[in-house]
């Protein structure tokens, strides 16, 4: 079955505006997330392939060097499915979306 890894993203002024919510905010926020991903996860457990997690900063190596980076990506994980479309809808409700402050999850082909 093809595999795809989804890419969690966030943008960097939705983080910051979440950070600079008062932390009893936050902390509502973060329970809420993740009273709600548990039953997410194991509403599509046979399509996990690999669980991920989230990501830091990221550090980026070119032929000038090694440097920090910026991007979105905040986390990933890893889904079989027929299709990037199916793969696409297990997130429809993720709470990456519904609860957190992500803007979007990306799906693409693992294509070796």
């Amino acid at each position: 079955m093809p595999r795809f890894l989804a890419l969690y993203t966030m943008k960097h002024e939705d983080f910051a505006a979440f950070r600079n919510l008062p932390q009893a905010e936050q902390d509502a926020i973060n329970a809420e997330g993740l009273k709600q991903w548990g039953p997410w996860e194991d509403k599509i457990s046979a399509a996990i392939v690999d669980a991920g997690g989230m990501v830091g900063k990221t550090t980026r190596i070119d032929r000038d060097g090694i440097a920090p980076a910026s991007n979105t990506i905040c986390g990933y994980l890893v889904v079989e499915a027929d299709t990037a479309e199916a793969a696409a809808q297990l997130f429809h409700d993720n709470p990456h979306l519904t609860v957190f402050p992500g803007d979007a999850v990306e799906i693409m082909p693992i294509v070796t």
